[in-house]
C-alpha cells in the first residue's frame, strides 16, 4: 500500500529560522495496513509530546469563563517543536496564554501576527524556547499552538483562558460544548492552503487516542440549577450553596478527548432581563475601550406568536450532499444517517410551507444540482415532483464546495413580496470560511439564512458566522439532538411575523452616556435572548443610584417594550469578562480574515485586540523563555500532535451494503465518491494507491442491512409503526405525511386506510358527514392519528398540521366537533377539539 499525504515518516529538522508558511512543509507520518478496519488510521508515529488536557470551566448564569492547561513531555532524546491544531467555539474570546516551566510562569505578549510568528521563528534560531497561539487565518474556530524547543525530558504546562456567552436552546438549557472534532475541510481557494487545516496531521483511531482530558465545571446562577446534563460521563453533581445557586460536575476520570464534550445547564428561570455593569482598567484611559465602565445587558423580549402571511417568501434549502453526509449523526450506533435525516427533514419542510410561497432546493458538494431552473410556485404538483426528488437523494456529489450553489441563489431574481428565506444545511467542512460569510454578508439586504451544522466537528465560524451577519438563527445537530425538530423550529421563526423598528434607549444620570458596542439588531425571533454590549463614558456618580435601559420594537403595527433598572455600582471583575466579551463582539463584525478584510476594518481589529488582550485572526500571543542553562543545539524533530476526527467518510463504507439505503450502483462508485470527497478536502490522492491508504475495499463487503427509518426516533418511538412501504413508508408516521396534499388536506384512498390499520369500506361507513367532501373526513383521521401516534415528536408536524386545521376551517367549519367525536369513536382515540386548536 502506498503512502498518502499525513502518512509518511517524521525527518528530523534543524534549529533554523522557519518559513513563514513552516507548518506546511512539515513532513507526515506512516501508515499501517487497513486491512478489515474502518474508522479512524492508525499510524506508525513517534511519541506524541501531549499528555493531557485539564480543563477548569466556571460557568455564572450565560458567561462561560474557561481555563484549559495542555501539558506536554518531551520523551524523546532530541528537542522538539510540538505543534497543536485544535477547535474552538468561533465565540471564544481568547485573552490570556501562558507556559509553566520548572515552576516559573511565562506570560505571553499578543502582538501583530506576522510580528510575532517573526519573534517565535527567531527564538527557535537562537535556541530559546518558545511558545505561539494564534488564530487560523481562515476560520475562527481553529487555532494552532507550538510549543518550540521542547527539551529531552522536559515538561511544560501552557494554559490558555477563554470567556464566552452561551448559547440557549428552545428548551431553556444553555449549551457549553468543549470541541474536539476537527475533520479535513473542502479547500475552498489556492489561498487557503495555507491554512493550519491543511498541515497533514497524524490521524489515529479515538480509541487510541495518546491523550487524556480532565474537566471540572462550576456553575453559578441566582436563578437556581436543576440539572446537569452531558453526552460524556459525569460524577455526581455537588450542590455547594443552598437554593441550589451554586454546584460542581467533573468528568468521569479517564476520559479520552475522543468526541465534543456538551454540558446542558438547566437553570429554574432564564428568561428575566439583566444588566451588569463592569469597572474597568484602572491603568487605561479612562474614556477608552478597557479603561471605560462596560455594561452587558440581556433581553428576553416577551414576542407574541403571531403568524405572517400564508404565502409569503421564497424558501431556498440548500443541502449539503457531500460523501461524508453518509455517516453518522453522532458516536451513537442507533444515530441516524446524515442523508436519511436529511431526507426527512426535506419532506417534512415541504409538507410545511404555506401555498402560494416559492420554493427550490439545491444539492451539493464538489459540484451541485437543484430542483428547478429557479424558485417555483408552491403547488400540489411541484410539491409532489420535490418529494418524488428527495425520495431519491444520496450522499454522492464528493466535497463541499458551498460557495458557489450560493452564488448561484443570490444571482438569482427577487420575486416581489416574497423575502427570500435560505435554509443551509452542511456538516461545515470548508477551510475558509470567511469567504462563504463574506457572500452572505453581501446579500443580507435581501434574505436571512438560518444555518445548521451537522455532526460533530461542523465548523463554528461558518454556521454561526453565516447567521448572525444575515439576521438569521444558527443550530447544531449532535449527540441525540434532531435535524428535523431544528429545521421545523427555524421554520416557525421564518413564518412568522419579523419585529421591525428596534431601537435600544438609555436613562442615565446627568453627565454619563451609553455607546454601543453591539452591531445594530435588525431582526428578533420569539424566545430568543438579546444580548447588548455599551460603554459607559463620562463621570460615574459618586453615590449610589440607578439607571434604565429601554428595548423598543413594532410587530404588526403595534409599538412594544422592555424595560429593565439596573444599579450604576460597576463591579470589579480581574478577567474582565464583560469588557472582553464586548471587544469580541466587535472584533466579529470587523474581522472576516487577512484575505476579506478592507485595510480599514484590518486597523479597527488590530486595535481592539492589542488593547483588549483579545485574540484575532490579525494577532498572535508568542512567548520566549530565555533563561535555559544553554541554548538548544542540534537537530529540532517536529512533533505534530495527533487530533481527533470522525472521518465520516469512513463509517460509510461499512454501513453501507447492496441492499442499503441510500442505495449505490455499486461498491465502485461508492468508491469513488469517497475518493472524490477526500481528495476534496485537501488531501491529495496519489495514481497508484487512491484512498487505500485511507481505508481498504475490504471493508466493503455486506454487512447488516441499514435502513432509513429503522435509525430514526420515529421509529424506535413506534416500534409498531413501521411497514413495508416503498420511500418514506419504513416508517409510518413519516408516510402518512408524505400523503398530505400542499393544501394541507388528504384524499380517502387504499393508502391511508393501510396507515389506520382498517379498511376503505369501513372508514367511508363511519362517516358521519357522507355528503361533504371525502377529504374532510380523511384530514380528520389523520390529524387525529398524528396526534395519538406521533405526539412526541409534534414540533416537527405541528406546521403541516396547521395547515389541515386550516383547510378543514375552510371547508367543514361548523361540522368539525362532530367529524372529531366520530373520529375518536371510530380509531379508539380520545382527542378534544382544543388538540386541534380549532
Amino acid at each position: 500500500m502506498g503512502n498518502l499525504p499525513g502518512t509518511k515518516s517524521l525527518k528530523k529538522k534543524k534549529a533554523v529560522p522557519l518559513p513563514r508558511d513552516y507548518k506546511h512543509k512539515l513532513p507526515q507520518t506512516r501508515t499501517v495496513n487497513m486491512e478489515q478496519q474502518c474508522g479512524l488510521i492508525t499510524g506508525d508515529m513517534e511519541p506524541v509530546p501531549l499528555k493531557n488536557i485539564s480543563v477548569n470551566l466556571c460557568i455564572n448564569d450565560f458567561v462561560a469563563g474557561v481555563s484549559a492547561t495542555l501539558n506536554y513531555e518531551n520523551e524523546e532524546e532530541v528537542p522538539v517543536e510540538a505543534i497543536f491544531v485544535f477547535p474552538m467555539d468561533e465565540d471564544s474570546a481568547v485573552y490570556s496564554f501562558e507556559a509553566l516551566v520548572d515552576g516559573k510562569k511565562i506570560v505571553a505578549e499578543l502582538q501583530e501576527k506576522m510580528q510575532a510568528q517573526r519573534n517565535y521563528e527567531d527564538a527557535l534560531s537562537q535556541g530559546h524556547q518558545a511558545y505561539l497561539l494564534e488564530e487560523d487565518d481562515y476560520s475562527r474556530d481553529v487555532f494552532s499552538c507550538n510549543i518550540g524547543n521542547l527539551l529531552p525530558g522536559a515538561k511544560v504546562g501552557v494554559t490558555l483562558r477563554y470567556v464566552q456567552e452561551l448559547p440557549l436552546d428552545t428548551d431553556g438549557a444553555l449549551r457549553y460544548v468543549l470541541p474536539a472534532i476537527l475533520n479535513p475541510r473542502y479547500q475552498l481557494s489556492e489561498q487557503s492552503a495555507n491554512s493550519s487545516l491543511n498541515m497533514k496531521t497524524p490521524i489515529v483511531p479515538l480509541e487510541a487516542l495518546p491523550y487524556t482530558l480532565s474537566m471540572v465545571a462550576t456553575v453559578t446562577s441566582q436563578h437556581g440549577i436543576e440539572r446537569v446534563h452531558s453526552n460524556c460521563s459525569l460524577g455526581p453533581i455537588q450542590y455547594l450553596a443552598d437554593g441550589k445557586t451554586s454546584a460542581q460536575v467533573s468528568l468521569a476520570e479517564g476520559h479520552k478527548f475522543d468526541r465534543d464534550v456538551e454540558l446542558l445547564i438547566y437553570y429554574s428561570e432564564v428568561h428575566s432581563p439583566s444588566v451588569a455593569v463592569e469597572m474597568g482598567m484602572q491603568d487605561m484611559k479612562p474614556d477608552s475601550l478597557m479603561g471605560s465602565p462596560s455594561a452587558m445587558v440581556s433581553f428576553y423580549p416577551d414576542l407574541p406568536e403571531v403568524e405572517g402571511s400564508r404565502a409569503c417568501g421564497e424558501f431556498v434549502f440548500l443541502m449539503d450532499r457531500s460523501g461524508s453526509m453518509g455517516s453518522r449523526l453522532s458516536h451513537h450506533n442507533d444515530s441516524q444517517l446524515r442523508i436519511e435525516a436529511a431526507k426527512e427533514t426535506l419532506l417534512l419542510l415541504l409538507k410545511s410551507l404555506p401555498m402560494g410561497c416559492y420554493f427550490n432546493i439545491y444539492g451539493f458538494g464538489s459540484s451541485y444540482e437543484k430542483f428547478f431552473p429557479e424558485s417555483v410556485k408552491y403547488t400540489q404538483e411541484t410539491m409532489e415532483e420535490a418529494v418524488k426528488r428527495v425520495k431519491d437523494l444520496k450522499a454522492d456529489l464528493g466535497g463541499t464546495e458551498i460557495l458557489t450553489p450560493l452564488l448561484n441563489i443570490y444571482k438569482g431574481p427577487s420575486i416581489p413580496e416574497h423575502p427570500l428565506q435560505l435554509f443551509v444545511f452542511t456538516d461545515g467542512e470548508v477551510d475558509d470560511t470567511f469567504s462563504v460569510i463574506k457572500e452572505v454578508k453581501l446579500n443580507s439586504k435581501k434574505h436571512r439564512c438560518f444555518s445548521f451544522g451537522i455532526g460533530e466537528g461542523a465548523s463554528t465560524s461558518l454556521i454561526k458566522g453565516i447567521a448572525r451577519v444575515s439576521g438569521g438563527t444558527a443550530e447544531f445537530i449532535t449527540g441525540k439532538g434532531r435535524m428535523q425538530t431544528k429545521a421545523l423550529g427555524s421554520l416557525k421563526f421564518a413564518l412568522n411575523c419579523s419585529v421591525e423598528d428596534i431601537s435600544v434607549s438609555w436613562e442615565l444620570p446627568p453627565g454619563l452616556s451609553a455607546s454601543m458596542l453591539s452591531s445594530e439588531q435588525t431582526v428578533i425571533f420569539r424566545g430568543q435572548r438579546l444580548i447588548i454590549y455599551a460603554q459607559l463614558t463620562g463621570t460615574m456618580p459618586q453615590v449610589e443610584s440607578s439607571g434604565k435601559v429601554c428595548f423598543k420594537y413594532t410587530l404588526k403595527g403595534k409599538s412594544l417594550e422592555n424595560r429593565v433598572t439596573f444599579s450604576l455600582q460597576p463591579k470589579t471583575n480581574a478577567s474582565f469578562t464583560i469588557h472582553r466579551l464586548a471587544a469580541k463582539s466587535l472584533i466579529q463584525m470587523k474581522d472576516l480574515g487577512s484575505h476579506e478584510t478592507s485595510d480599514g476594518e484590518k486597523e479597527d481589529v488590530l486595535n481592539i485586540s492589542i488593547q483588549s488582550g483579545v485574540l484575532s485572526s490579525f494577532t498572535a500571543f508568542i512567548a520566549v523563555n530565555k533563561e535555559l542553562n544553554q541554548p538548544v543545539q542540534g537537530p529540532l524533530a517536529p512533533r505534530v500532535i495527533p487530533r481527533p476526527m470522525t472521518f465520516s467518510y469512513l463509517p460509510t463504507l461499512c454501513q453501507y451494503s447492496s441492499g442499503s439505503r441510500p442505495s449505490y450502483d455499486s461498491k465502485v462508485e461508492l468508491y469513488s465518491i469517497l475518493c472524490e470527497d477526500i481528495s476534496s478536502k485537501g488531501h491529495e490522492i496519489y495514481d497508484d494507491v487512491c484512498c487505500e491508504g485511507y481505508f481498504s475495499l475490504d471493508c466493503m463487503e455486506d454487512t447488516e442491512s441499514m435502513s432509513m427509518m429503522n435509525n430514526s426516533d420515529f421509529s424506535t418511538k413506534n416500534p409498531k409503526l413501521q411497514n413495508d412501504h416503498k420511500g418514506f413508508g419504513e416508517n409510518a408516521i413519516l408516510h402518512l405525511i408524505s400523503l398530505q396534499k400542499a393544501n394541507g388536506s388528504w384524499e380517502l384512498d387504499e393508502e391511508l386506510t393501510e396507515i389506520l390499520g382498517t379498511s376503505l369500506e369501513d372508514i367511508k361507513a363511519a362517516n358521519p358527514a357522507k355528503d361533504q367532501d371525502p377529504s374532510v373526513w380523511a384530514t380528520v383521521l389523520a390529524v387525529l392519528w398524528l396526534h395519538a401516534n406521533g405526539k412526541d415528536l409534534k414540533c416537527e408536524w405541528e406546521l403541516l398540521e396547521r395547515k389541515a386545521v386550516a383547510w378543514l376551517h375552510d371547508h367543514a367549519d361548523s361540522s368539525n366537533p362532530m367529524l372529531v367525536q366520530a373520529a375518536n369513536s371510530f380509531l379508539k382515540l380520545s382527542v378534544t377539539p382544543d388538540d386541534l386548536v380549532f
